[in-house]
C-alpha cells in the first residue's frame, strides 16, 4: 500500500508540475502569497497532530477514489482545451483527496480532510477574481487609510484611489486592496479554529472577524507606507510596501486576533458553578 501511495503521489506531482511551478513563482514574486511556503508543512503537521484520531484497521481502499480521480482527469482535460489555467490548479487538492480515498477509504478521507482543505491556501487567487473583488476593497482600504492618517495628524485627502498627503500622492492599487492578505489571514483563522481548545463561540468570532481584521491590517500597511513616504523617503516606502509588508501583516493580524479574543474573554469571564451538595460535603469534611 505504501508503494502504491508513493507512486501515485509522484504521478500527481509530475502531472501538476507546471501548475506547481506557477504557484512557487507567485510566492516568490508577491509578498502577499509568501505564506504559500508554509502551507504544506502546516498541513502535514495537521495530520501528525490528529494521528490518534485514525486507526490502521479502518483503512480500506475504495473504488470511489478511482472514480473521483477519473472525474478530475476529465475536468483537467477540458480546462486545458479551453485554456482555463486556474481550474487546473484548483483541482490539485481534489487529486490528493482522490488518492487518499482510493487507498484509505472514507474514514481516512474524513481524517485527512482538514489538511487537504488547507492546501487551497497555497493556490493564488485567479486574476479575474482579483479584478472583480479588488474594486470595492480598494475603496474601503482608501477610506480607512485616509481616516487613520487624519487621526494621526497627517494632512491626507482621498481622490478616487489616490491618497494625497500634502503634495505626495499615494496610489492604492489593486495589489493594495487587501484581497491577497485576506487569504493568509483566512489560513491563520482556519488553523486556529482547528486546533484551539477555546469554546465554539470564540472560534466563531475568529471566523466572523477574518474580514475586518484583513481590512484593518491592509489599512495599517497603507498608513505605514504613507508615513514612510512623507517622513523618510519614497524609496523606503516602496521597499516596505513591496518587500516587507506582506510578511509583517500576517503577524500583525495574529496580534489583532489575540487582542480581540482577550477582550471578549474579559467581557464574558468564566464562572465556575458549585452545586449545593458539593458545598454540604465540603463543609462536612471540614468538621
Amino acid at each position: 500500500m505504501l508503494a502504491t501511495l508513493v507512486v501515485l503521489a509522484i504521478a500527481v506531482v509530475w502531472s501538476y508540475w507546471p501548475a506547481l511551478v506557477d504557484m512557487v513563482r507567485a510566492w516568490n514574486s508577491n509578498p502577499d502569497y509568501s505564506h504559500g511556503y508554509l502551507v504544506l508543512p502546516i498541513a502535514v503537521y495537521f495530520l501528525w497532530a490528529r494521528r490518534n484520531a485514525i486507526a490502521s484497521e479502518v483503512i480500506a481502499p475504495s473504488w470511489a477514489g478511482i472514480a473521483l480521480l477519473g472525474g478530475i482527469v476529465a475536468i483537467r482535460y477540458f480546462s486545458a482545451k479551453y485554456y482555463l489555467g486556474p481550474v487546473d490548479s484548483w483541482t490539485f487538492p481534489l487529486s490528493i483527496a482522490g488518492i487518499v480515498l482510493a487507498i484509505g477509504g472514507w474514514r481516512c478521507l474524513r481524517w485527512s480532510l482538514p489538511s487537504i482543505a488547507f492546501l487551497y491556501f497555497m493556490i493564488p487567487i485567479p486574476y479575474s477574481a482579483e479584478t472583480w473583488l479588488s474594486v470595492p476593497l480598494q475603496a474601503v482600504a482608501t477610506k480607512l487609510a485616509t481616516e487613520s492618517l487624519l487621526l494621526l495628524g497627517q494632512p491626507a485627502i482621498a481622490e478616487g484611489n489616490v491618497i494625497w498627503i500634502e503634495d505626495h500622492p499615494l496610489m492604492v492599487a489593486e495589489a493594495c486592496s487587501g484581497l491577497r492578505i485576506l487569504v493568509g489571514i483566512s489560513a491563520l483563522a482556519f488553523a486556529f479554529v482547528l486546533f484551539s481548545s477555546w469554546s465554539w463561540w470564540q472560534k466563531a468570532m475568529v471566523l466572523v472577524a477574518t474580514v475586518p481584521v484583513a481590512l484593518a491590517a491592509n489599512a495599517a500597511r497603507i498608513v505605514v507606507t504613507g508615513l514612510l513616504h512623507r517622513l523618510v523617503s519614497g524609496e523606503v516606502a516602496k521597499q516596505f510596501s513591496h518587500d516587507m509588508a506582506g510578511l509583517v501583516m500576517i503577524p500583525f493580524a495574529a496580534l489583532l486576533f489575540f487582542g480581540l479574543l482577550v477582550y471578549v474573554e474579559a467581557l464574558f469571564p468564566r464562572v465556575q458553578t458549585i452545586s449545593p451538595s458539593a458545598v454540604v460535603r465540603s463543609s462536612g469534611s471540614d468538621r
